[in-house]
């Protein structure tokens, strides 16, 4: 009877741990980690709880194993992954969408289109009203989400072209602190995720080529690879629970997980 005791004390033991998976990091992927986790909490084998922050304070959790998946806008970074290794932790890295970037502004801003050199101008600070772009004459107000941020790394990489931010730029803990913000003052602007979009903001036609193209921010052109401000999107987890999430991780790729994907605004494999 003892023996029995110790069997099912095991039993109950591992099917508790298997039961709980935890995923942590970029505000981006927050959207398509709750409708994931919804839909597979409702087959009964595991229950997964999900919380933002950023894409660097998910790998800080990975790091120090608070975290099962990390969840990220942006690919590891060296620093990240040393101290992962530091840790002896091995990890496994899995894209599961993508995404792209919309360029917001107030609905009573009438600048409809800006290039990307006009984008840089305005971040690091060298545009600072908007009749330099052909707008009113007014201040222009830049929110930016903060440097944990893996929407801010891809945004400064690829849109500035690495140049840094001015130090006027408004910090934001999260996405829809960026989207309300501009909503209530009519000079600003900054950069969301395309499924943070909303009636109440104005998504801004982007040129990569010097003001002769301007591509709107839809997820048609963003498939075909017209618009150009795209990114993959990433789930990061330590290959000791890949035995514990590996099922979830499957249901994400699957057909009815891209499905999801594709439905909360973002775009599938």
């Amino acid at each position: 009877m003892k023996k029995i005791f110790i069997a099912l004390t095991v039993l109950i033991t591992t099917a508790s741990i298997a039961q709980n998976i935890k995923l942590k990091g970029s505000d981006t992927v927050l959207p398509i980690a709750q409708g994931e986790a919804e839909s597979y909490n409702k087959t009964g084998k595991a229950q997964v709880s999900v919380t933002g922050g950023g894409s660097g304070v998910g790998f800080a959790a990975l790091i120090d194993g608070t975290t099962d998946i990390a969840t990220s806008s942006r690919k590891i970074k060296m620093n990240e992954r040393l101290k992962l290794s530091e840790a002896r932790k091995k990890i496994k890295e899995v894209i599961i969408g993508k995404d792209a970037l919309s360029v917001i502004v107030n609905p009573a801003n009438k600048v409809t289109k800006l290039t990307r050199e006009q984008l840089e101008g305005i971040f690091t600070g060298k545009i600072s009203n908007w009749k330099e772009v052909g707008g009113d004459d007014m201040k222009i107000v830049v929110y930016s989400r903060e440097s944990s941020s893996g929407t801010y790394e891809f945004f400064k990489a690829h849109v500035l072209k690495k140049k840094n931010f001015a130090s006027s730029v408004l910090a934001m803990p999260a996405t829809g602190a960026i989207v309300q913000s501009i909503r209530q003052t009519k000079g600003a602007i900054g950069y969301i995720g395309i499924a943070y979009a909303n009636p109440k903001v104005r998504e801004l036609a982007v040129s990569y080529d010097g003001g002769k193209n301007y591509i709107e921010p839809s997820r048609a052109n963003a498939r075909t690879g017209k618009y150009p401000i795209v990114r993959p999107l990433y789930f990061y987890y330590n290959t000791n629970v890949e035995a514990k999430v590996k099922p979830f991780v499957d249901f994400v790729l699957s057909a009815a997980g891209q499905a999801i994907i594709d439905k909360v605004g973002y775009l599938a494999l």
